[in-house]
């Protein structure tokens, strides 16, 4: 892969690990919030119904979901950037075939070929 190629993705990587670290702050913020007041600005002093409290864990339990789905794609782009400067980005970590351009403008983090991951995705 040409260094100028190399240098697009790292800069998109780059990119979309600060917005990905921003959107996990900024839910742990909102998911993890003492009291039901506090994270509706709810300024009631009403006795709070049960399908309220179910609907807010509910909520909780998605978000809390939504962030360490973030965390898994945060560490697959930690790993393509030690892989950039390995050199070894762009390669697929199973067969060590190119990993085609069209993949790594979908996913600047893919670590195996598209026929690599179909296989790895069978075997789940």
């Amino acid at each position: 892969m040409k260094k100028t190629d190399v240098k697009i993705y790292k800069e998109r990587l780059l990119e979309l690990r600060a917005r990905l670290r921003g959107d996990v702050e900024h839910m742990a913020e909102g998911a993890l919030k003492k009291n039901r007041t506090e994270a509706n600005g709810d300024l009631s002093s009403m006795p709070i119904h049960m399908a309220d409290i179910g609907s807010d864990n509910f909520e909780q339990e998605f978000t809390l979901s939504l962030m360490q789905n973030d965390e898994g794609t945060l560490e697959q782009i930690e790993t393509a950037l030690e892989r950039i400067e390995e050199g070894e980005y762009g390669r697929c970590e199973e067969c060590g075939a190119r990993i085609p351009k069209v993949r790594l403008n979908a996913l600047p983090y893919a670590s195996l070929c598209v026929k690599c991951a179909e296989k790895q995705e069978k075997d789940w």
